[in-house]
């Protein structure tokens, strides 16, 4: 759908990870087809996140979620940051990225341990030599594994373990969920990145930063499919068991409609897109027969008048085909609809759509809602980040921080955050010494200026006092 983009930050200069949680600054870049989006954020006392400032800015270097112009894409990175910067009044240069679009694949592949001593226990080390092995699988040309995401492990041929550490066998068995992409599109993100003036210290698949913000762990637990309608692509990730089963990338999405509206309508892009805005509905059955929209004519042309009704009809044949395809995907993962108890979650920005969930429970006959980022935001957050544009950018924030939590931070990001931990230290007994000089400095002044006016006043009070001469 979008690609995406985190970043860890100090409020005087870079911040990884610090045992004072409330000093913690974690900015996230959403770049989308339509927008680039960027948010800067940080944990209160009780752990919520509370969102600082914010920056949003029109996308045109991006295309299916894949980077299709490095100049465009660039200066709307930098703007996007800058806009969110002065809100919050926080800097950042180091970045983690989000990755998605339509060259997303995943697989399924199981890998197996025969441990040397059956009779201790399984460490962490023996899950991580899995995965590691995991990353020696072929792959076609160009391509390469972004995500590892564990299923079900078996040890000793008792099957089912969703956790084997502290348990005792001689072999290891796991089947893994494996996420891939290509390598040009990530090496497009980074030049960006880079470009842009920040460093990159990480990859991350954006529909998984997006589940993080708008999933409830009962609905991850009971089954629910998550649905992100961006403006090029519609991702798909399918949850059951608190664990990612499939994820897959649709390329279609809010553009469509925009494009057939504009077809079917013979308007213009900026009028099609205001249709589908402020007039559209993805439920023909809801809208009035006889209400008409009267837009302008092109340079001095008469207005053209469209019915609403037939307005709804368009977007509800292209929202019907998008469902099509989220269908075929939840059975293509094995799973049919009564399994997946928790239904459908939309989000993204094509789930503004009026009647959308509606549609989706009726074409699907699944239940459906669409999918807020409001379940882990501070108290007196802003009524705009509700909307579900937001989702991915709060969905990073949030696997921003369970990625400090978890240690998981790049080799160079540490190095650079010991310098520059070292130099915040270094500025701050500067500023210390500098404090204390300088109210030494007014003691001295003000014990100065009041031993002079005691002695003034003494010797005044002396004289009058004293007696009068005899010669006079």
């Amino acid at each position: 759908m979008t690609l995406a983009i985190f970043v860890n930050r100090f409020k005087l200069s870079d911040v990884i990870m610090t045992t004072d949680t409330q000093t913690q600054i974690i900015a996230a870049l959403d770049i989308g087809t339509t927008k680039v989006c960027a948010l800067v954020g940080r944990r209160d006392e009780h752990g919520r996140l509370e969102i600082l400032g914010t920056g949003k800015v029109e996308s045109e270097g991006v295309m299916r979620g894949v980077v299709s112009n490095i100049e465009k894409t660039v200066r709307a990175i930098s703007e996007a940051c800058a806009l969110a910067q002065k809100a919050s009044g926080e800097d950042f240069d180091i970045v983690h990225v989000g990755i998605a679009g339509q060259h997303i694949k995943s697989l399924q592949h199981r890998g197996m341990l025969v441990r040397d001593n059956a009779q201790d226990e399984i460490s962490q080390r023996d899950i991580d030599r899995l995965i590691s092995d995991m990353h020696k699988l072929v792959l076609p040309p160009g391509d390469k594994i972004l995500h590892v995401i564990p299923q079900e492990y078996t040890v000793d041929m008792e099957q089912g373990i969703t956790d084997p550490i502290g348990m005792s066998g001689s072999r290891l068995e796991a089947n893994f969920h494996i996420i891939t992409g290509q390598i040009t599109a990530s090496n497009n993100i980074h030049r960006c990145v880079e470009r842009a003036g920040l460093e990159m210290a990480g990859v991350t698949l954006e529909p998984i930063a997006s589940a993080a913000s708008v999933l409830y762990e009962d609905e991850k637990k009971a089954g629910v499919a998550l649905v992100d309608i961006g403006g090029g692509t519609t991702d798909i990730t399918i949850f059951q068991d608190s664990i990612i089963r499939h994820t897959a990338v649709i390329p279609f999405g809010g553009n469509v409609f925009t494009k057939d509206i504009k077809a079917g309508c013979t308007v213009m892009d900026e009028h099609a897109e205001k249709l589908k805005v402020n007039y559209g509905s993805a439920l023909a059955s809801e809208v009035f027969e006889n209400r008409l929209i009267v837009i302008p004519g092109l340079r001095g042309r008469d207005p053209k008048e469209i019915s609403e009704k037939n307005l709804a009809l368009i977007i509800q044949a292209r929202a019907e085909e998008i469902l099509d395809h989220v269908m075929w995907e939840i059975r293509r993962a094995g799973f049919e609809g009564k399994e997946l108890i928790g239904g459908i979650v939309l989000t993204g920005g094509g789930a503004l759509l009026k009647d959308l969930d509606k549609l989706t429970e009726l074409h699907t006959g699944m239940p459906a809602r669409v999918g807020t980022p409001i379940e882990h935001l501070a108290h007196g957050y802003q009524e705009r980040l509700t909307s579900p544009i937001y989702a991915t950018g709060v969905g990073l924030l949030l696997q921003g921080f369970a990625d400090i939590d978890a240690g998981k931070v790049n080799p160079a990001v540490a190095r650079k955050q010991a310098k520059l931990e070292a130099a915040k230290a270094e500025a701050k007994a500067k500023e210390e010494a500098a404090r204390t000089q300088e109210q030494a400095k007014d003691k001295e002044a003000v014990s100065s200026g009041s031993s002079w006016f005691d002695t003034a006043f003494k010797k005044t009070k002396e004289w009058f006092e004293a007696e009068p001469d005899a010669d006079f």
